[in-house]
């Protein structure tokens, strides 16, 4: 009987001490937080953190999107493909933040300073090492990138002077050149393209050019096989 109370009164125990165990490690945990010797390391992490968080946002939506309109299969291996192309960005992006800002910090620390180099060089090694390898969740986030540092370098030139300020605003003949080529080369040359730009652009300009009854003209794409 003494050593049930015992049992009894050392968990009663341990429930009271619960929250007063969290208190403390979660004062200890933000008192860590707040130590400036750290908080390289601790952007570093935070750093992965935010790249995991945000790669999974912009890829869950346009991966569900793109899987269900366009990839044929079972549902479970449609929702296997969006799964693995979520995990794929977040960790790639993930990956990149860790090691990008990590050289960041290692090179500011040998150095003494931050020089614009050490943006450029650190992510030339994180793009080479996570970014490089070809497959299509990165060559879709390369190619996002490029048409972006296209922009920003072209505006970047006209503030430094090596291009005059344009008398009239350059877009309309941008879109232009930009719709122009790239149907051209869909048309002629679609194996040019990544294949989920060809998958939208045959669904629009190609898909629309067959129908059999209103079923497939207005309510389907295609027409209907029957099980």
């Amino acid at each position: 009987m003494c050593v049930q109370l015992f049992c009894v009164r050392w968990a009663l125990l341990e429930v009271m001490a619960g929250p007063d165990l969290i208190k403390t490690l979660l004062y200890t945990v933000n008192n860590l937080l707040q130590q400036e010797k750290y908080k390289a390391a601790l952007a570093v992490l935070k750093g992965f953190r935010n790249g995991a968080v945000y790669g999974a946002k912009i890829r869950a939506p346009h991966a569900l999107v793109m899987t269900l309109l366009f990839r044929s299969g079972s549902l479970k291996d449609k929702l296997r493909a969006i799964l693995k192309a979520t995990y794929t960005h977040s960790r790639n992006l993930a990956y990149f933040v860790f090691t990008y800002k990590g050289l960041q910090a290692l090179q500011e620390k040998c150095q003494g300073k931050s020089l614009q180099s050490h943006s450029f060089l650190a992510a030339c090694v994180g793009g080479w090492l996570v970014f490089g390898n070809n497959n299509n969740i990165n060559s879709q986030i390369n190619m996002y990138l490029l048409s972006r540092i296209l922009f920003a370098l072209s505006r970047l030139a006209v503030e430094k002077g090596f291009i005059p300020q344009p008398k009239h605003d350059p877009f309309p003949l941008f879109a232009t050149l930009v719709w122009g080529v790239v149907l051209w080369l869909f048309e002629y040359y679609p194996h040019t393209l990544q294949p989920s730009l060809q998958s939208s652009m045959n669904y629009l300009y190609h898909d629309s050019n067959v129908w059999h009854d209103i079923t497939d003209f207005l309510v389907y794409n295609k027409p209907r096989i029957a099980p």
